[in-house]
């Protein structure tokens, strides 16, 4: 299929998107998403069209092990021979390249045993720092195919955004190659982010469940964020995919991003119970269910009678015990729950998290934050910790952050690229 141009104006800097923003359905695909067709990512897209958007480039190519195609083969591996792809360093991020770290970890650098090619760390690097790694490799083109998971405290995005602020302070253009958000596109929730909160797990101001795509978020990125200088920056968008669709309606492959999402299921709770990581809880990591299952030792019968008794939309909560085989309560056994989402069409996980927070409070006598207060990291604000040791409930919690949903559901909505 031919792909068509559009010029956008974003930033003072033109922007070029590929392909139509309509997402249409494609062909039907038995077995996959419940009789509609498969969704063409990014990379699709740009492979159907001859890789037109990188002919005489120099290519790098930030990416992990999500980066593959409908068969599971990885993007670099299928450009790599590629005449037509000259495709010469890969950069890495948190978890690295092929995926063999584990959180707050990286690969550093080395040669790509399958391809020989040199893979450059850009792990906690940002700046001039990033920059001078673009330009030592020599690409004049940098490629961005990473599967997001929705929350705006999942670091990839940031990846993304120091990506483009190096590309730019490096003279390179940078390319996004957009991939479904698993929780939908449908709703922006939660707090956003204060700027004097800003770390890696938020730069920049938007919502804890943002709502959008990587293209996106890219070019929201650009226009609200970078306008000073903005990267030469060009999209390709997916075909096939709705802003209702969960992932499992696109028949794409689903590729751990991280060693603790392992499913679609878990990128569905995970922008409300991540919280629990600002926490003395487990958030469930060292479990096959992390952040489905949350609990510490002493916590029983009482927290998910709590939560039940609230009755939110579309989700119960099982009283579970579970043993970690790693991070906290590493090989003991601890209390809890197990977060069942029933209807996911009106599961809200920013407010499930906030209420999860509220009955461990009010439910156990050892619950007690981080002593670095990371949940203002990840909440991107005080309010959140605050009103909760307050005594706070969580519809008080929810209704201090509207006036600021509301701010950036605004701004977002210029930046959608998809229908449905």
């Amino acid at each position: 299929m031919s792909l068509s141009r559009r010029g956008l104006l974003a930033a003072g800097g033109a922007v070029s998107a590929l392909a139509a923003t309509g997402a249409a359905p494609a062909s039907a695909s038995p077995g996959h998403g419940h009789g509609r067709g498969r969704v063409r990512t990014g990379f699709d897209r740009l492979a159907a069209d001859g890789y037109r958007l990188l002919r005489g480039r120099k290519v790098g190519v930030v990416t992990n092990p999500t980066g593959v195609t409908a068969d599971v083969r990885h993007i670099v591996d299928v450009m790599h021979p590629d005449s037509r792809v000259n495709l010469t360093a890969v950069f890495g991020p948190e978890h690295g390249f092929r995926g063999t770290a584990q959180a707050g970890g990286s690969e550093g650098r080395y040669d790509d045993p399958a391809t020989g090619l040199p893979v450059y760390d850009t792990y906690l690097k940002s700046g001039q720092e990033l920059a001078d790694v673009f330009t030592a490799s020599g690409v004049d083109t940098v490629l961005f195919d990473i599967q997001d998971a929705g929350a705006r405290f999942y670091t990839y995005i940031w990846t993304l955004y120091d990506c483009m602020e190096a590309a730019a302070l490096a003279g390179k253009r940078l390319v996004v190659l957009d991939r479904p958000n698993p929780m939908t596109g449908r709703a922006a929730l939660g707090p956003v982010l204060d700027p004097a909160f800003a770390t890696f797990v938020g730069r920049r101001e938007i919502a804890q469940a943002h709502g959008m795509t990587v293209a996106e978020l890219a070019l929201f990125f650009n226009a609200e964020f970078l306008h000073e200088n903005p990267v030469r920056l060009e999209v390709v968008t997916m075909s096939g995919w709705r802003r209702s669709d969960f992932f499992d309606a696109t028949g794409l492959p689903w590729v751990p991003p991280s060693p603790n999402m392992p499913t679609p299921e878990t990128a569905l709770v995970y922008s409300g119970t991540c919280l629990f990581e600002g926490t003395n809880l487990s958030e469930g990591r060292g479990t096959t269910r992390p952040f489905e299952l949350l609990g510490a030792e002493g916590v029983d019968h009482r927290w998910a009678a709590a939560a039940n008794a609230l009755d939110l939309p579309g989700v119960a909560f099982r009283e579970a015990y579970f043993a970690p085989t790693f991070s906290k309560f590493q090989g003991k056994t601890v209390g809890g729950v197990q977060v069942h989402v029933r209807d996911r069409e009106v599961f809200d996980p920013v407010r499930t998290g906030i209420a999860l927070l509220v009955t461990a409070k009010a439910t156990w006598s050892g619950f007690a934050w981080r002593p670095d207060h990371w949940i203002d990291k990840l909440t991107g604000n005080t309010r959140v910790r605050t009103m909760i040791d307050a005594g706070a409930d969580t519809d008080a919690v929810a209704g201090a952050w509207q006036e600021d949903l509301a701010a950036f559901r605004a701004k977002r909505r210029r930046y959608l690229r998809y229908g449905g």
